[in-house]
């Protein structure tokens, strides 16, 4: 039996059992073999390389299961349908990327998504491509904390507020309050090089814009700047 990590494991809880997974960029294949193991009907691992590809059909060897199967794929290029897409382990922009070329998009397809970084571009990019997210849930390893989200496409496209772009649907405190200090530690060094510029993650132009979105960020988690 495959032991996952805590992210990859909360992404395997979003996604629905007796139905058709795509895990793309699988890696050693550890997520879709326990996806296999554990009520999915079919699971797609996809990778771009050869060699992750290689370490993916010894897991699948070692395992025994037989309801995997290997692409090599740049994203999902060459996958032609799946119920959940699974997209873990990349970069918030890649991600996006990955999503926009996507050929089998319905109301019943379904995206669980963790990114690494950029988690704020991808939330504006869902929107703006007529997603929607339903679930966010946080993932914790060591200190390290990670979102992971489950989304849907909608068809109806928006463009989302700076707040909800930092936040999503996050209800988890932990992850609220690290999201504000991160906006705070970047007004700090704004107000040190006393140059005027842009915060590139939150487009905010003054320490006291990011300060006022730190705020915010921390009031729905019922907290305070300390």
């Amino acid at each position: 039996m495959i032991f996952l990590s805590s992210r990859l494991k909360a992404a395997a809880e979003l996604c629905r059992r007796g139905v058709t997974v795509c895990d793309v960029g699988t890696d050693h294949a550890y997520l879709a073999c326990w996806l296999a193991q554990n009520g999915a009907k079919n699971v797609i691992a996809s990778d771009v390389r050869d060699g992750p590809l290689e370490a993916a059909r010894r897991t699948v060897e070692q395992q025994g299961v037989k309801n995997v199967t290997l692409v090599k794929s740049d994203g999902l290029e060459k996958i032609d349908y799946a119920d959940d897409v699974v997209i873990a382990g990349m970069g918030g922009e890649l991600i996006a990327r990955i999503i926009s070329g996507c050929r089998f998009l319905s109301a019943d397809t379904r995206f669980i998504l963790q990114p690494m970084t950029k988690a704020e571009i991808l939330r504006r990019e869902l929107y703006r491509s007529g997603f929607e997210i339903i679930e966010e849930r946080t993932a914790r390893e060591g200190k390290r904390l990670y979102t992971v989200m489950l989304v849907r496409y909608t068809g109806v496209k928006s463009e989302p507020d700076e707040l909800f772009c930092r936040t999503g649907k996050i209800t988890d405190p932990d992850m609220l309050r690290h999201i504000a200090e991160k906006l705070l530690k970047n007004a700090a060094g704004m107000e040190k090089s006393r140059q005027p510029g842009e915060d590139s993650e939150s487009g905010c132009t003054s320490p006291q814009e990011l300060r006022k979105l730190a705020e915010q960020i921390l009031a729905l988690g019922g907290q305070e700047v300390n």
